[in-house]
């Protein structure tokens, strides 16, 4: 019996290794693809490897204004998540289950709309925001922030399911807790790995959305990368990879540890 399970134990983890090591492959082989593309020298006189594209990165006028420009966006988008999806749904959770289902739907929404169809939908209203408001970039945080609800709803979602907030809640209560302190002091910490995993949705989004801010004129981080790309797709695919680990370092920077117990710190009146 003892051999069995010993066999057994040993397949499981030769399958999971060979499943992370596929994916591992699947992940890694386009990113070595494009270092090796952006430090290769096409020059004939001269063949080899240069980091000349990996220099030409800081004299691009445009690339830096719209990183800083699209790092607000996602900073916004994030705001909207922590301050307005996530105690929505929460509420929704906690005092309106019967309409679960109809919020759910509404969130889902923009999954079965294509993107196309929003540009023109929105594309007067932003019209308007550049005539009489402002031209920046910056305004598309409201349609970003719709493009990420159903990802970031369905981790909420998965979050609140795990956790009993109906027992916090109640045991909040009975220590005098009004309903702000019971989900932004209690719940939200409590579900905090569904919040940074839809943080992590929204950075993604912001920094690879193309279509919508290029139907919009509006000069976004992968916009700049598509122009730079007519001229030199050397510079255009090191500024890419340069993204990608900068992105990986912001989301290493975010606190995942789950806390091993909650505890409710609650002033009693």
């Amino acid at each position: 019996m003892g051999k069995a399970t010993m066999k057994q134990s040993w397949g499981t983890r030769l399958w999971r290794w060979t499943i992370i090591f596929l994916v591992s492959l699947y992940l890694l082989v386009p990113l070595y693809a494009m270092l090796d593309f952006s430090t290769k020298h096409f020059a004939m006189a001269r063949p080899g490897r240069t980091l000349e594209s990996w220099k030409a990165i800081t004299t691009q006028p445009d690339l830096f204004p719209a990183i800083v420009r699209s790092l607000t966006t996602a900073g916004i988008v994030m705001a909207l998540i922590l301050f307005l999806i996530v105690p929505t749904a929460i509420w929704v959770h906690l005092k309106l289950p019967k309409l679960r289902r109809a919020f759910e739907l509404i969130c889902l929404l923009p999954l079965a709309i294509p993107a196309i169809v929003i540009v023109v939908g929105i594309a007067p209203l932003y019209r308007w925001i550049s005539i009489h408001l402002t031209e920046s970039p910056i305004t598309l945080f409201g349609v970003y922030t719709m493009l990420i609800l159903p990802y970031t709803y369905r981790s909420l979602s998965a979050s609140l399911d795990s956790v009993d907030i109906h027992t916090l809640a109640e045991a909040a209560q009975t220590l005098g807790a009004n309903t702000s302190r019971i989900i932004f002091g209690i719940i939200m910490p409590t579900i905090k790995t569904g919040i940074i995993n839809g943080s992590f949705i929204a950075i993604a989004l912001v920094l690879g959305e193309y279509t919508i801010s290029n139907i919009l004129n509006y000069k976004t981080f992968q916009v700049v990368i598509a122009q730079i790309g007519r001229s030199n797709g050397n510079v255009a695919v090191a500024v890419s990879v340069a993204s990608l680990l900068f992105v990986l370092f912001i989301l290493l920077l975010i606190p995942t540890k789950k806390r091993h117990r909650a505890v409710l710190d609650v002033d009693v009146a």
